[in-house]
């Protein structure tokens, strides 16, 4: 059920698979989703299962509006603040209402549940179009790299209805805080830098410490995993593995020859997916830390954790 350039009539389409308690695969700004209705258990039991995710390993929540978000979810005057940066690829993880209607398979069993507005037109349409929340993590086998782009979607979930939405553009997740009184702690990099966050508030926010217990997707020592071992921080390759380049270090692909840290969180998935095909050992040349530099890391520290 695959479709390319989707238009109105094939997202009401999509709006009833969901609606009736199914699971579809669309676009964000970040990567694809595997959406259902995050108020009805069956249908969100059935992204588990076909991710062959943990089920202590809670979901992120899409809305469509600030007005659905506030039916789901408690908010202070700052978590009011950082959602000025919606529509975007940010999650705050905000305390659920008791009256949400949310199923409780979302949140883990938590009284909190990660919330954002995706970036982009068609996820918006499917959201309005449905008219309630979609729980929906990357639409991906659990632990392995996520999907940027509508074939990797079907090669992985071949049978999951599919909104083609084109290459995902920032290509890494949402950066996810949690906010608790007047702190703000991120629970995990992504394609909103944390300088960009601190800019706008004013002053540092606190970062969680690695091993704690997971409390937002992400969160796993060993995710975003190809099938080919990495070695990372590599400036030449070793006998029998294939380099992935940065900047001057040139490689089988490079995720940015200009250095340019947005190009390469664009590419480091697709790239990945794609020396995934035809190597068991991938090397990753060293991308700095700071701006987006910072979630491409925890990406491939992860991807690289033992399994």
């Amino acid at each position: 059920m695959a479709n390319s350039r989707t238009n109105e009539p094939d997202v009401a389409s999509f709006a009833e698979i969901l609606r009736a308690g199914g699971i579809v695969a669309f676009p964000t700004e970040t990567v694809y989703g595997l959406g259902a209705d995050a108020t009805n258990s069956d249908a969100v039991l059935r992204i588990y299962e076909t991710k062959g995710r943990p089920r202590f390993n809670p979901l992120i929540v899409h809305v469509a509006d600030l007005a659905m978000a506030r039916r789901l979810v408690d908010f202070s005057p700052l978590a009011e603040k950082l959602a000025g940066f919606w529509p975007g690829p940010l999650t705050l993880v905000l305390p659920r209402r008791v009256d949400s209607g949310l199923s409780d398979l979302v949140t883990a069993g938590l009284d909190t549940v990660g919330i954002r507005i995706p970036d982009h037109p068609l996820a918006l349409a499917l959201i309005r179009a449905t008219g309630r929340p979609l729980a929906a993590p990357s639409a991906n086998p659990s632990g392995r790299l996520s999907p940027t782009s509508a074939a990797q979607v079907k090669a992985a979930l071949r049978d999951v209805p599919l909104l083609d939405g084109g290459p995902s553009q920032s290509g890494v997740e949402s950066t996810i805080l949690a906010i608790a009184g007047g702190g703000v702690t991120q629970l995990r990099a992504g394609a909103l830098p944390r300088d960009e966050i601190e800019h706008a508030l004013g002053r540092p926010i606190a970062v969680a410490e690695e091993g704690g217990p997971v409390t937002a997707p992400g969160m796993l020592a060993s995710h975003y995993a190809p099938r080919a071992s990495l070695r990372l921080n590599a400036t030449t390759a070793r006998p029998g593995e294939t380099l992935l380049g940065f900047g001057s270090i040139t490689g089988s692909l490079n995720l940015s020859p200009s250095a340019d840290l947005r190009e390469a969180a664009r590419n480091l998935f697709a790239m990945l997916h794609e020396l995934d095909t035809r190597a068991t050992k991938i090397a990753v040349a060293p991308i700095p830390r700071d701006g987006l530099g910072e979630a491409i890391n925890d990406r491939l520290k992860r991807a690289a954790a033992p399994r």
